[in-house]
């Protein structure tokens, strides 16, 4: 039976249209972040999200990690403390060249009104222009990224666009 991808097809079943451009507002339900401003990174395999005070611990003979978010760029506000089991340990290599070790966990995001699982890395992103990038591995699951456009779905209020800037 023939592939129907070969030659360059696109199978429907494969393609999406789902269209988002190269930063877009993310929320994370279950950890209590309505919002977070994300850089959509194709050459980024694992999503990565601004963590500190990152420690594990054990529940139940399982590997947990206990760690902080503060999901504006320029403001500690509203920041929220979350546990998770952890699903990994990772060496990975930062956009500088830089080979860490960091905890990889699994998030469910909302990305343009879709829900996606995606493994998440803590680390710290503080001199980022982002306090959360969506790598590859979440974007496969059916996300065209154009980037040369900007926040195509949902947006954060503007009382919440204003704190990421630092305003209010």
């Amino acid at each position: 039976m023939r592939n129907p991808c070969q030659d360059g097809a696109v199978s429907e079943s494969t393609h999406s249209n789902t269209l988002a451009g190269w930063r877009e507002w993310v929320q994370l339900p279950d950890i209590g972040v309505p919002w977070i401003k994300a850089k959509l990174d194709t050459g980024a395999q694992t999503s990565s999200i601004h963590a500190y005070d990152v420690e594990s611990f054990d529940r139940d003979g399982t590997a947990w990690v206990r760690f902080r978010i503060r999901p504006w760029q320029r403001s500690d506000a509203d920041e929220v403390e979350v546990e998770s089991p952890v699903l990994d340990v990772r060496r990975v290599r930062s956009s500088s060249g830089h080979v860490e070790e960091r905890v990889v966990v699994l998030m469910r995001l909302i990305l343009l009104g879709r829900e996606v699982a995606a493994e998440v890395t803590l680390s710290n992103r503080d001199a980022m222009g982002f306090r959360m990038l969506i790598g590859r591995e979440a974007l496969s699951r059916g996300f065209v990224v154009d980037s040369a456009r900007s926040f195509l779905g949902d947006r954060a209020p503007r009382p919440m666009r204003r704190r990421n800037r630092g305003v209010g």
